[in-house]
């Protein structure tokens, strides 16, 4: 009875912060200016697919990105000294302490034209548009969220057993079956977890587009607009975007669970 008690500001919290706002987005999004029923916004909605797939696409690329990248670093740390692990975790998440905005805007200035990273490939005869497609944007994505891969892929393989590594060398497998049999296997948990917490803010967020890919906006910046003037249209486009994601969840824990048994 007394840990019930205890959960009620928790579900106070989930009450107002998470399920009433959905319930309002589904309100406006199936209802017109008069509150009449009306499916319209998601007539309006479809006007922005290309928006919507382009936004999945750099989503999907970026995801890949940061798990090619992340996996062996993540490997590489958790091979370490516990002490150094953990100063390069911190060093990791250094940059999280700044304001997201203010990560983004740096990189403005970085890549922006007549800015350092411009000079010098000017200087070596390359003229590339560093800043204002789609190459910044999932630049931009990836180092916002590389973390967010590290450090579930880092925290399962740190918890993987010496003993296990060690005890297929004794069997006399080499390396590459040493990865491929235990340790890939072991580490589908973290690698399942840092995809869908990277996927899932990638596919959603906005800024990063408006400030690095030019003309070329996410999804996230489309329902950001379209609500300041049609809250029924960008509620329709916030549902969708919901259901997407909720479908991608789903199937990532499928994928979990089928992996688990497969291990």
């Amino acid at each position: 009875m007394k840990s019930k008690k205890l959960s009620f500001p928790y579900l106070g919290w989930m009450l107002v912060f998470t399920i009433v706002p959905i319930v309002m987005v589904v309100y406006y999004a199936f209802t017109d200016e008069n509150g009449n029923f009306t499916v319209e916004p998601f007539i309006n909605a479809s006007d922005y697919s290309q928006v919507f797939l382009y936004s999945l696409w750099i989503a999907l690329i970026s995801t890949f990105i940061c798990l090619v990248l992340a996996y062996p670093l993540s490997y590489m740390i958790s091979r370490a000294q516990e002490h150094k692990q953990k100063i390069i975790i911190m060093l990791i998440m250094v940059p999280m302490w700044m304001n997201f905005l203010l990560r983004i805007y740096a990189w403005v200035l970085i890549l922006q034209n007549n800015g350092p990273l411009d000079m010098m490939f000017n200087f070596f005869g390359i003229d590339i548009a560093l800043i204002g497609n789609s190459g910044a944007t999932i630049l931009g994505m990836v180092y916002e969220f590389l973390p967010f891969m590290i450090l579930p892929i880092h925290t399962v393989m740190s918890k993987i057993d010496n003993s296990l590594i060690e005890a297929a060398s004794d069997l006399g497998a080499n390396k590459f079956y040493v990865f491929k049999n235990v340790i890939f296997p072991l580490s589908v948990p973290g690698i399942i977890s840092g995809v869908t917490m990277v996927f899932v803010p990638t596919a959603s967020t906005f800024l990063v587009a408006q400030y690095l890919g030019g003309t070329q906006f996410m999804i996230g910046d489309v329902i950001e607009r379209v609500f300041q003037s049609d809250h029924h249209t960008g509620s329709a486009i916030a549902l969708v975007l919901m259901v997407v994601i909720l479908g991608f969840l789903v199937f990532m824990n499928k994928f979990g669970d089928e992996e688990a048994v497969g291990v």
